[in-house]
């Protein structure tokens, strides 16, 4: 494996004696995430097969199984934290997660985004397979605002943005393995974003309004990233709003423009890092280039949003 290519890894209990298999699925799905509790309908014949997908940043998990039962306990989640969020998107057959007195019943077509950190049971039905996607916290604390008690987040997926998403996930799923680490992170950050508008919008109680100002606003400012004089102000002018009506926008999403502007910012000098074509500029010029102050406060938020300096990037 090339230092800059994506995990692949494939697993199953075919090879493994009838009596070993739930054992040795639950290593298997414990090595995956962290440690979970498992019921076994039929123990002696289960089988299940697992093909992953791994960056740094985002671990993508296809599976197919026989009927199972996961749960985790409030003993699990203090002896083992794990602060990062799950996307549950069945294929075949149904899954039936349970967690914070919710119930949420997911038919193939429906997704369902989850914690690890509060109790929870998840039950497989017979001849299972579907996509469980690893996402940071940080990628949701970003779009939704720090929600540490959000329990079940269920999905339509089987139309219009949500049927992007299902395909979008099916597509990095089955092509991943082709792409480098910079390719699958990038494409899995913007199914993170698809994912996010999606949950925003189906929420009853999240303005339409203020969701439709803050995906016009984040489009724009993907698209201006390089802007130096680019404000909350300027965007507001530009777009025909007011600043206030932005600043709601965005408090709903629990973040501001200016972290917005900075967040765009810090992905467009990720990405270019990472690409031949900039080679030859200097991180101070990719810095100075989109409207940071100094190399030094570059490198400290490009640090603190990446887990690694730019050169670390550029040269890893």
């Amino acid at each position: 494996m090339k230092d800059s290519s994506v995990f692949v890894e494939e697993a199953t209990t075919h090879h493994v004696a009838a009596h070993e298999r739930a054992d040795y699925w639950s290593e298997l799905i414990n090595s995956y995430h962290r440690r979970l509790g498992y019921a076994f309908p039929r123990d002696s014949t289960f089988d299940g097969r697992t093909t992953v997908r791994r960056t740094t940043n985002y671990q993508l998990i296809g599976w197919e199984s026989d009927a199972v039962t996961y749960y985790r306990t409030a003993g699990h989640v203090r002896g083992d934290s794990d602060d990062d969020f799950r996307l549950l998107v069945p294929i075949n057959g149904q899954a039936n997660l349970q967690q914070a007195g919710e119930h949420a019943m997911l038919p193939s077509g429906f997704g369902c985004l989850f914690t690890l950190e509060r109790p929870f049971e998840f039950s497989l039905g017979e001849d299972t397979r579907g996509l469980l996607m690893t996402i940071p916290r940080r990628e949701i604390d970003l779009r939704l605002g720090r929600m540490p008690d959000r329990a079940a987040t269920a999905a339509d997926l089987n139309s219009g943005l949500g049927r992007v998403i299902a395909n979008l996930a099916s597509s990095l799923f089955a092509d991943g393995g082709d792409m480098t680490r910079h390719q699958f992170d990038t494409v899995a950050s913007h199914l993170v974003e698809l994912l996010c508008m999606h949950i925003v919008g189906e929420q009853p109680s999240a303005p339409g309004h203020l969701a439709d100002v803050e995906a016009v606003v984040r489009r724009y400012v993907r698209t201006h990233a390089e802007d130096a004089d680019l404000t909350g102000a300027t965007i507001a002018h530009a777009l025909g709003w007011s600043l206030r009506q932005i600043q709601l926008a965005f408090q709903h999403a629990g973040t501001t423009p200016r972290e917005l502007i900075k967040e765009e910012r810090l992905q467009l000098a990720y990405s270019r890092l990472r690409n031949p074509v900039y080679r030859e500029s200097s991180i101070a010029d990719v810095a100075m280039a989109l409207g940071f102050g100094s190399a030094s406060a570059f490198s400290t938020a490009f640090r603190h949003r990446f887990g690694a300096t730019p050169r670390e990037v550029r040269f890893g």
